[in-house]
């Protein structure tokens, strides 16, 4: 990641919104910057979440706890996945204030797939194409209220998609 100086990292996102930003200056319209785009500029990454091959390992990395399941999100998978490189996945919940979404594929070498951090405000829905070494079960981990929540389906692969 490159720097402008130690404490501001320069990602590709805040560049591109800084531009936009001079663009619309030049054209009369002052455009003042939103709080997320500090705070997100800021999050920290999960990396070690990410490189884990247990999935109570990334959980506890992600949360520091386990979650307990719930029948306020609704996981939508195929039962049948043709091709594994291309599993089309989506969560929704009616769970109130979800600050993040996380889904986890046990028998992927790295288990965790996807990681979403929700802002305060946002309809709590997440729709993704996974990819998916072998049948497996697919664990969507909902944060929310303070608490982990999750859902699982299993998903049958016929053609493996994480070099299967």
């Amino acid at each position: 990641m490159t720097t402008l100086d130690d404490s501001l990292p320069v990602t590709r996102r805040l560049v591109l919104r800084g531009a936009g930003s001079v663009a619309l200056a030049g054209l009369g319209v002052v455009v003042l910057p939103a709080p997320t785009v500090f705070a997100a500029a800021n999050d920290k990454y999960p990396e070690d979440a990410f490189k884990q091959k247990d999935s109570k390992e990334a959980i506890r990395l992600l949360y520091g706890r386990t979650a307990e399941p719930s029948d306020k999100i609704k996981l939508d998978a195929p039962e049948i996945a043709e091709n594994g490189a291309v599993v089309p996945i989506s969560v929704s919940t009616s769970l109130a204030d979800v600050t993040s979404i996380a889904f986890v594929v046990p028998e992927n070498p790295n288990v965790l797939a996807a990681y979403y951090k929700i802002p305060q405000g946002t309809m709590p829905n997440v729709a993704n194409r996974l990819k998916m070494a072998k049948t497996s079960n697919v664990t969507v981990i909902v944060e929310a209220g303070g608490k982990l929540f999750s859902a699982s389906k299993e998903v049958k692969v016929t053609v493996g998609g994480c070099g299967g």
